[in-house]
């Protein structure tokens, strides 16, 4: 599908809002499992189209999921209690 976006550039991919919730998660596992193959190995032009796409999908996500479940060892805090052995709280209540 050939849309384009604000800036009058080609966009790949259906737009994320139109995407169900199963699709959005499917799109994004896909991405994901591609990213170090198209950094390693893909051309310049690749590797922006990716990292558009991937901004794109995952700020959708985010967007329906403003309250996800965060682990406490993938904050800050949380990282720096690992480094002293304690265990950290939640990040979300």
């Amino acid at each position: 599908m050939n849309e384009h976006d604000e800036r009058g550039t080609a966009m790949t991919g259906v737009d994320p809002s139109r995407l169900d919730d199963q699709q959005l998660m499917k799109e994004l596992e896909t991405i994901h499992r591609t990213r170090h193959e198209t950094l390693l190995h893909g051309s310049n032009d690749a590797l922006s189209t990716h990292n558009e796409r991937m901004a794109r999908l995952e700020g959708e996500y985010l967007r329906r999921n403003p309250r996800r479940t965060v682990a406490a060892g993938r904050t800050r805090e949380g990282a720096r209690d690992r480094g002293t052995g304690e265990s950290a709280t939640p990040a979300l209540d």
